[in-house]
């Protein structure tokens, strides 16, 4: 309890709430203290003089204090207070209260003397005990508890108002720690509702956002291992074939036995080898010698390598590659791997008849190469997963139609290794282009000065 959001909100609103009206009570009722004694000292100060000028005229009239009880009394109704009137003896002469006529002044008294001077001379004393307390204090009182009653009001307020908030503010982070305590557990089918616009609704998108990325990596994660045992079952089954057929003696190990079983052998050693470089690049240990290359020379090269099979399947090659294309600064031999990577990749979806195209131009700092062909396309929905492991369009997973799903995830990890960016445009029945691009070597050697 002590330690949850709800109330630490709380007892934060709590204590901005104490500091903001103890401040202001602290501030009012200074202020209002310092008003109300001016106005007492200037009160005071006026009584001081009405008595005076009263009394000194009265003695002045009569020559001594003989009858003043009554104006005195009538002084004491006026001001609100006690008056007593002292002689120079000490003695009380007059009393408003008509308690104490004739004896000394009380030693507790609380009231300080005022002199009544007539012709140079002090003549008595008069003291004034006001019989309420003075209004300033009455009003500061007053002002303290009403500030106390705001205090209370205002934390009880605070707390209705904390409760209402965290419920509406927690509320969809309770969701989204019981979506992510399911998905600990291995539900990723957990989603929150999103239902606002400020940022616990961007928090809401972005958990949605994570649970689908980890569904489909789970997703691609259990048909990788179902993928990888497809591809290695199949060459294993004809390899485990053959040998017990030459075991039993049906076969006989002639050339086209042992062929077909290094064929089977090249396949699972090309598997093997896939796995490790897109291992490799994925972790970022790849070994890549970098050096000035040029993209023309590399791409020659791999467009020989795919020419005869591109005869043979009736589809026309075509390059585009300006002879002024500056050097990029790669390396040869896996620039080589992207390029038959992807020129493989159209080759496989492209029907007879068909055309593939590869060509190449210089975009600022940048080289950009594309792989154009007129083959089947790729759906909008299989777009953005088309660089994944083991992903394919294709699910029927029959090898004559595609491989093992590792060409493009290797030729994407490849090329931001070097760097560069990569990626398609395709519609269905269109055919595709793979773009990727390479830094230009000089732009490189300036970046690194």
């Amino acid at each position: 309890m002590l330690h949850s959001l709800r109330f630490r909100l709380m007892l934060a609103l709590l204590l901005v709430v104490v500091a903001v009206v103890g401040g202001v009570a602290f501030a009012s009722s200074q202020v209002t203290l310092q008003a109300f004694r001016g106005y007492e000292n200037r009160r005071g100060q006026m009584r001081e003089m009405r008595f005076h000028g009263f009394l000194v005229t009265y003695y002045a009239r009569q020559g001594n204090w003989g009858g003043v009880q009554a104006e005195i009394e009538r002084l004491g109704q006026i001001e609100g207070g006690r008056v007593l009137l002292v002689n120079t003896s000490g003695s009380i002469v007059a009393d408003s209260a008509g308690e104490q006529i004739g004896q000394p002044v009380p030693a507790d008294l609380d009231a300080l003397p005022m002199p009544l001077i007539y012709r140079g001379r002090v003549v008595g004393f008069i003291y004034f005990t006001p019989l309420e307390p003075p209004l300033g204090e009455q009003l500061l009182a007053s002002t303290r508890r009403t500030l106390l009653l705001v205090s209370i009001a205002a934390g009880a307020s605070a707390v209705l108002l904390v409760l209402g908030l965290s419920q509406r503010i927690l509320a969809p982070v309770e969701a989204l720690k019981n979506a992510a305590q399911r998905m600990a557990a291995g539900d990723l089918s957990q989603r929150v509702k999103v239902d606002s616009r400020d940022e616990l609704g961007d928090l809401a998108r972005a958990f949605n956002s994570m649970a689908d990325g980890l569904a489909r990596l789970e997703e691609l994660r259990r048909n990788m291992v179902s993928d990888i045992a497809h591809e290695l079952r199949t060459p294993l089954t004809n390899i485990r074939g053959y040998l017990e057929a030459l075991q039993d003696g049906v076969i006989a190990p002639d050339e086209r036995v042992l062929a077909s079983l290094h064929e089977e052998a090249l396949l699972l050693n090309r598997l093997v080898d896939d796995l490790q470089d897109l291992s490799l690049a994925e972790a970022g240990q790849m070994k890549l010698h970098r050096e000035p290359i040029s993209v023309a020379a590399v791409a020659e090269q791999a467009v020989e390598a795919i020419r005869p099979r591109a005869e043979e399947k009736g589809l026309s090659l075509e390059v585009d590659l300006p002879a002024d294309l500056p050097s990029v600064e790669a390396d040869a031999l896996r620039v080589g791997q992207v390029l038959r990577n992807l020129l493989e990749n159209a080759l496989r979806h492209t029907f007879a008849g068909g055309q593939l195209r590869l060509a190449a131009r210089c975009s600022g700092s940048e080289v950009e190469v594309r792989v154009e062909d007129t083959g089947s396309g790729i759906a909008a929905e299989d777009l953005p997963y088309i660089f994944e492991r083991f992903y394919r369009a294709d699910k029927s997973r029959v090898r004559t139609t595609g491989g093992a799903g590792l060409g493009l995830a290797i030729a994407r990890q490849l090329v931001l290794a070097l760097g560069g960016r990569i990626w398609v445009e395709s519609a269905l029945g269109e055919g595709s282009t793979f773009f990727f691009t390479l830094p230009v070597a000089n732009c490189v050697k300036e970046e690194q000065r």
